[in-house]
């Protein structure tokens, strides 16, 4: 990705945000306060993912889990029943506006993980760390159903690490080889209908 196709794809990326940030701040204020009824804890979640550069930041999201302890591949189990509703129409995804707005995110890109991922490439597997993570992607947009995919393993922890992550790293890589700002409009499209 050139430096020009940077700037255009931050341009985008705030001024795209700015547009919808008035028509998303009630209904996210609405959505936090009835997750902090539902989970009975403050309804905005917010953790440490890998960023731009291996850069740490917070991301935030509608909060669907109960307070429990919380295992991959039966995240489904935790959620509340509206918290599957909103994990299913990534509608605890809107806070992120604000991390777009911030800047630690685009609306296109690798999904930011939790740190032991991103951060721990090697090589030219280390080129996704070149851009922000992202809203949606390739790799977000084929692993849809993830969640379902992992409560099928034997050891989800393990298939996300030999089949899943890798296969991400391939396709956000080629992501980064292919990029264009009418791949990232054709994305937003994707995601939009799926």
């Amino acid at each position: 990705m050139t430096t020009s196709q940077s700037l255009i794809k931050r341009l985008f990326d705030l001024a795209l945000s700015i547009v919808l940030l008035p028509f998303l701040v009630l209904p996210i204020f609405i959505l936090i306060i009835i997750a902090s009824l539902d989970t009975k804890q403050f309804g905005l979640f917010s953790q440490q993912r890998v960023g731009q550069f291996g850069k740490l930041f917070k991301i935030h999201k509608i909060r669907t889990l109960k307070n429990e302890m919380h295992h991959l591949g039966h995240l489904e189990r935790s959620a509340t029943k509206l918290g599957s509703f909103l994990r299913r129409t990534k509608l605890d995804e809107l806070p992120q506006i604000f991390n777009v707005l911030k800047g630690d995110m685009s609306f296109v890109g690798p999904r930011p993980d939790v740190p032991g991922f991103a951060d721990s490439l090697k090589g030219d597997d280390r080129i996704i760390l070149k851009i922000k993570p992202g809203i949606t992607g390739p790799a977000t947009l084929k692993y849809k159903d993830e969640e379902s995919l992992l409560a099928m393993q034997d050891d989800p922890e393990s298939y996300n690490r030999t089949i899943i992550w890798p296969d991400k790293v391939e396709i956000n890589k080629n992501y980064m080889r292919t990029y264009s700002f009418s791949l990232d409009l054709k994305f937003i499209l994707k995601s939009l209908l799926n």
